[in-house]
């Protein structure tokens, strides 16, 4: 079994002695002028096993399916399955400690070029996704805050979808969100994935979605994080707190 101190160490190590300056600017560049950008090399691959353990073992045991679409992104569906923050705290320990790690939120701020904060509403701080049966999507959305960090755990080869597109430099108006006239008006730019990648996106201004999956599984974890001056802003939740919530009855 793992100790906490033995997880944060393996990542402080692993960015002191393995990521450059040239992988950190890099990624800044492709954040800036893309909206996300790779940044695979912030974790050792020792971590990423230990969290890819963790995040098959939950889905098993409390992954819930899910097919809902809000009026405020359009309509745009959500099929897949789920584990909600409060089921990873509950029943997992990796997720939450990784969450944390000062050294992954130091690389991760100097590729935003801004300081990455523990996201506040604790409901988006993470999420375990996966994505399994034909036409499973999370469709085009913004998010309410201003920092995701998605960790592939498993993805189709992108013949048969699950990669990223995303909208950089828009807003979401949530009694207006026109994204068909955002996705005509601006370019799409398309991120081919593999398991063990992660990636940063700026989740707030980037409409984003996953391209429907043919076959294949899609599961990540995805670490929501706030930027300062989402610290001093008051939010609405109202698609997260629908695409979250307990779902009695429902199939697991």
């Amino acid at each position: 079994m793992f100790e906490v101190r033995t997880l944060h160490q393996d990542v402080r190590e692993h960015v002191e002695r393995s990521v450059t300056a040239e992988e950190i600017a890099a990624a800044r560049r492709d954040f800036s002028y893309l909206g996300h950008a790779k940044v695979s090399f912030a974790a050792p691959e020792s971590v990423k096993k230990l969290l890819a353990e963790e995040v098959n073992g939950l889905i098993e045991k409390a992954g819930t399916r899910r097919d809902l679409s809000f009026a405020e992104t359009d309509y745009t569906p959500r099929r897949m399955r789920n584990v909600t923050r409060k089921e990873i705290f509950e029943l997992g320990t990796v997720i939450n400690e990784v969450y944390t790690a000062e050294p992954l939120m130091r690389v991760l701020s100097e590729v935003a070029g801004e300081p990455v904060h523990v996201c506040p509403y604790e409901a988006e701080q993470y999420v375990i996704t996966c994505l399994e049966r034909d036409g499973d999507t999370h469709g085009w959305h913004w998010d309410d805050f201003a920092f995701a960090l998605v960790w592939v755990i498993e993805c189709p080869p992108v013949e048969e979808g699950g990669f990223v597109q995303c909208v950089p430099g828009t807003t979401w108006d949530k009694k207006n969100p026109a994204i068909n006239r955002a996705l005509v008006t601006r370019p799409i730019y398309s991120m081919e994935l593999f398991p063990g990648d992660l990636y940063l996106m700026r989740t707030n201004t980037t409409l984003h979605r996953v391209y429907p999956v043919r076959s294949g599984r899609r599961k990540i974890v995805n670490m929501g994080y706030a930027s300062t001056t989402d610290l001093n802003r008051e939010f609405t939740h109202e698609t997260m707190d629908q695409l979250w919530a307990a779902a009695p009855g429902g199939e697991a």
